[in-house]
């Protein structure tokens, strides 16, 4: 029986893409780096918000200004993450139900920690029991180490868990973390990645996972 489900956030439940390319691009710009595209965008997000700028300045990490761009990348987004940031259609309704039914939730992520943190607070506040994201010395998805933490906070169990994203990472972090990966359709990656990475599910819309529990 399933008591516990740990989400991923971007491309999950939220959809911050819109607000994730204007921030890179503020930095970008800034430091005279060629701006991209939002579906570059969508390509560059998964592995955190210093991979994020690796991809995206000119000459990645060996760039000079790396370290500034990625600074100001955070302190941009951080004043202006809400102006483009939108819950998924029946994400809210999903989450209130499986409240309603007992199922103890999480979000795990791979963007910067206090970011998590207060989104989830902002759209899910009273829904999401634990919220981690990315900070120094752990290790980062697709390593198990944050799910594994928020796994322990609630008191939950492997064979009773079940681990949902939309990209690549989730289903790789879920099999690290040997838990079943739910793949959604309607974030940054499509349904062919989800089936070609082995997810052990994949649903079109937020009601089917209540339908799957």
């Amino acid at each position: 029986m399933i008591n516990t489900i740990i989400f991923d956030l971007d491309g999950t439940l939220l959809n911050t893409l819109e607000g994730l390319k204007n921030s890179t691009n503020f930095a970008l710009k800034k430091f005279n780096s060629p701006e991209i595209t939002l579906e570059q965008t969508r390509s560059f997000v998964g592995n955190g918000v210093r991979k994020l700028i690796e991809r995206a300045i000119q000459n990645g990490e060996q760039n000079p200004d790396f370290e500034k761009c990625l600074n100001t990348f955070k302190e941009h987004y951080s004043k202006t993450m809400y102006q483009k940031t939108v819950a998924y259609d029946g994400i809210e309704d999903m989450l209130t139900e499986l409240k309603k039914r007992g199922v103890k939730t999480g979000v795990v992520s791979n963007k910067f920690d206090t970011a998590v943190k207060e989104l989830c607070k902002n759209y899910f506040d009273g829904l999401i029991i634990v919220a981690i994201g990315e900070s120094p010395n752990v290790r980062k998805k697709p390593a198990p180490d944050s799910v594994l933490k928020a796994m322990k906070i609630l008191g939950a169990k492997p064979e009773n868990t079940l681990y949902v994203g939309d990209s690549d990472v989730d289903i790789q972090t879920a099999k690290n973390s040997n838990l079943k990966s739910v793949g959604v359709t309607w974030g940054f990656r499509d349904r062919e990645l989800l089936e070609k990475e082995g997810a052990d599910f994949i649903i079109n819309t937020p009601c089917e996972l209540l339908e799957l529990i």
